[in-house]
């Protein structure tokens, strides 16, 4: 069964509609430029107690603040953007937290030494991920290793991009919002639903 990440959180009640539908993981934007920020006590007070991975996604946080970082925001996990990232996420493995690593969906993307959980996600020049946009799946079609599907998902197009690339997991967050940074809980629930199908692997 695909394991799903929902994505881009802002509200209790939106972490209780995907916590309700199942998923795997939830994660929280820590990036001050994006719709879908929140301060780190906000997502403390959101990840408290939830019996699922809770993400923070970061951007140029130095390897030697990262531990402390996520240890603020009580999260179990970090999706590092910007400068330094790969020290960053291999500062975070070390303090025993999970590190879903994002990678740019190219021709001959190498994934072999990615520290983490590659997530494979759409490139954009002017953005770090939610752009809304999916990118070609072939390219990732054959990868030999676990990585997280990104890239302009929703429950529209989830299934199909699962029978054809056959990944261990799924993220979603812009394809799940009524506006801008907020959630339409009907679209989060039947993108779970969906994507979890037996039948879609």
């Amino acid at each position: 069964m695909t394991w799903v990440k929902v994505c881009g959180l802002t509200t209790r009640r939106d972490v209780a509609v995907a916590i309700e539908a199942g998923a795997d993981a939830l994660g929280f934007v820590a990036v001050p430029a994006s719709p879908r920020f929140i301060e780190l006590d906000r997502v403390a007070e959101l990840a408290a107690g939830i019996p699922a991975m809770t993400v923070l996604l970061t951007v140029d946080v130095p390897a030697d603040e990262m531990p402390t970082l996520l240890a603020t925001a009580g999260v179990s996990a970090v999706q590092p953007y910007g400068r330094d990232r790969e020290a960053a996420a291999r500062a975070a493995l070390a303090a025993g937290y999970a590190v879903l690593f994002p990678v740019r969906a190219v021709a001959g993307v190498d994934l072999s030494q990615i520290p983490g959980t590659p997530l494979l996600d759409t490139p954009a020049a002017d953005r770090l991920g939610g752009t809304g946009r999916s990118f070609d799946w072939s390219l990732a079609e054959g990868i030999r290793r676990d990585f997280v599907l990104a890239g302009g998902l929703g429950p529209d197009n989830v299934e199909r991009a699962i029978r054809q690339v056959q990944p261990w997991g799924v993220d979603a967050s812009s394809g799940l919002e009524q506006s801008s940074g907020r959630k339409d809980h009907g679209m989060v629930t039947d993108f779970i639903s969906k994507a979890k199908r037996r039948e879609t692997r």
